[in-house]
């Protein structure tokens, strides 16, 4: 069976923990608790075949900030999460990524731009616009969701993997071939 690791990153507030528990237990976390560091591990059928994504819900507070360089030197996928209704989280989405880059010594790696809380709408603060041309200068997916409403809460982890399937089978290290 093959594992994936996803590490999910972005402001404190933003709702890495409600999309992440959302996504493996199937419920909505209404409070906000501070995290630190939560781990889940998830079955999933990946286009037809059993897949494990192990989930690494991160802390979004500066203090756990250097702790960030493990999370990211172990992870395959990263979603960057930033709230649309705090433009502030949207504008702190970028040196993530470049800390991602630093860390991981490549340009390319598997990761989505993700604009969390769009049940929100009226309170927005961050547009699509914006999101989809950040992304699309970072020549990575974006998504809009909601924990809440449970939008597009799935998607965006089988996205990850995906990617991350995606620029191993570039790199060609994503194993052997079997021939018979």
């Amino acid at each position: 069976m093959k594992e994936y690791k996803v590490v999910v990153l972005g402001s404190g507030g933003v709702g890495k923990s409600a999309l992440t528990v959302r996504f493996v237990a199937g419920q909505f976390v209404e409070k906000y608790d501070p995290t630190i560091e939560d781990f889940y591990r998830k079955e999933i059928d990946m286009d037809g075949s059993p897949t494990v994504i192990e989930i690494l819900d991160t802390a979004g507070t500066e203090q756990f900030a250097s702790m960030r360089d493990l999370y990211i030197k172990n992870g395959q996928g990263f979603l960057l999460v930033y709230s649309i209704i705090n433009q502030q989280s949207f504008i702190d989405i970028k040196p993530l990524r470049d800390q991602i880059l630093r860390v991981k010594g490549v340009q390319n790696v598997p990761m989505l731009l993700v604009g969390n809380k769009c049940d929100l709408e009226a309170e927005r603060a961050v547009t699509p616009m914006d999101g989809n041309s950040l992304a699309t200068s970072w020549g990575c997916p974006f998504f809009e969701t909601s924990a809440k409403t449970k939008k597009n809460v799935e998607a965006i982890f089988v996205e990850v993997v995906r990617e991350v399937i995606k620029t191993k089978s570039k790199k060609g290290d994503g194993g052997c071939c079997t021939l018979l």
